[in-house]
């Protein structure tokens, strides 16, 4: 299992594919197996370097999945996928037995919104798996994290909890160049106060050494500073978002909108080179 490329700015798309019916941007519209299968294909048309499948929704208030009808939503769209393309595929969950289905199925990463830190084996089983794992930061648990999220400093309490998780990554076998990071915006973080901040202080996320995905795509924020827009009419503000992602160095937005978001990070990373 090889790790994922980076380009040489550091920018890849991943490409949000949710078969769910209860996400909050898109649940529902892929739930069904061709459906999620069609998608997947538009999304890699449209230039998308990463697949992300998620079988169950982070969003606060989504109900619960168990873990084998979360299996059997996410593994037969990835075995679909590997057979008929080579695209790295991220495994949405944060259930160690989920990920080691999907990794058995094709999948070569596994992004955990709890930081492997959901069940006591998800570190060993990281390990042993030995894909990509990205680590996000996150404040309370899903159901309840945006009850009023608290700090002192948002980005060097993120910055230290990640980087706390990944010396736990390393001390449990993971190997360094698997180990990404998500600062985990709007996981637990006040809408404007905490994560405009956050995202601001992206270069501390950064200098910690390790690749950074970041997920900013329709997330409320964009939303709050436009008025009440709900999640489809916030594909400006996920383009602004990325590009200051992509301006601090992250390795990956995670988006809804592939083909906007390939184009926009194309056009700035040229007009980046061609200042020299």
């Amino acid at each position: 299992m090889t790790t994922i490329e980076r380009t040489a700015s550091g920018a890849r798309v991943m490409g949000v594919l949710n078969v769910t019916p209860d996400s909050f941007s898109d649940g529902g519209d892929f739930v069904a197996f061709d459906a999620a299968l069609a998608q997947a294909r538009r999304l890699i048309a449209d230039g998308a370097d990463i697949l992300d499948i998620g079988g169950e929704s982070s969003r606060p208030g989504a109900a619960p999945v168990d873990g084998a009808e979360e299996i059997a939503r996410v593994v037969p769209v990835i075995r679909a996928i590997r057979a008929e393309s080579d695209i790295p595929i991220s495994i949405d969950t944060m259930k160690p037995e989920v990920a080691r289905a999907a990794v058995e199925a094709g999948a070569t990463m596994w992004n955990d919104v709890t930081a492997l830190r959901h069940a006591p084996h998800g570190l060993a089983t990281a390990a042993a798996l030995g894909c990509d794992v990205v680590l996000m930061h996150m404040q309370g648990e899903p159901g309840t994290m945006q009850e009023g999220p608290r700090y002192q400093d948002v980005v060097g309490e993120v910055a230290a909890f990640l980087a706390e998780r990944a010396r736990a990554a390393l001390a449990a076998g993971v190997r360094r160049e698997r180990i990404w990071l998500d600062p985990g915006v709007g996981f637990g973080k006040h809408v404007t106060r905490h994560n405009l901040p956050l995202i601001a202080g992206l270069p501390r996320i950064v200098a910690l050494g390790y690749p950074v995905l970041l997920g900013v795509s329709r997330k409320s924020f964009i939303g709050a500073l436009d008025g009440g827009a709900p999640p489809d009419r916030r594909l400006g503000g996920s383009i602004a978002g990325a590009l200051a992602g992509v301006a601090a160095g992250v390795a990956a937005v995670r988006v809804h909108d592939v083909r906007e978001t390939v184009q926009a990070v194309r056009v700035w990373e040229a007009i980046a080179n061609a200042a020299g």
